[in-house]
């Protein structure tokens, strides 16, 4: 089976030794996204509803290069420094796949790589053909 995997250019990719997401038939896995700009910085600290939707469209656009989209999530994972703020992840995420809900789970976890980081998302995603 091929591999096909795209990467974000974020620099942990090549720290780490990772690809954002990697497309194996006709499934695909999205790595766990972080609320990061194009520049690196954190995207709004201490908003968690906009640090989720930005999670997802990191999620999405990773998607969208391996030719699939939200209605082709079966599964989301979010960890969360903050479980009290369910409404504002869960609020996000339910605009994005509102139409087409995948199952998911949402843990709350002691830290992530940046302080003011307060959600980090992973997706996978079974499309029709490879």
């Amino acid at each position: 089976m091929a591999f096909q995997r795209v990467f974000s250019g974020a620099r942990w990719e090549e720290t780490v030794g990772y690809c954002r997401a990697l497309r194996a038939g006709d499934r695909i896995f999205v790595t766990g996204s972080a609320p990061v700009n194009s520049d690196g910085a954190v995207h709004q600290p201490g908003d968690a509803y906009a640090q989720t939707r930005r999670c997802l469209e990191i999620v999405l656009e990773a998607l969208e290069r391996l030719g699939a989209g939200a209605e082709h999530v079966v599964r989301t994972r979010m960890f969360v420094t903050d479980i009290d703020r369910w409404d504002d992840y869960g609020r996000a995420h339910r605009e994005v796949f509102g139409m087409h809900p995948p199952t998911t789970t949402m843990v709350e976890v002691a830290r992530l790589i940046h302080p003011d980081m307060l959600i980090e998302i992973e997706a996978d995603a079974i499309t029709d053909s490879s």
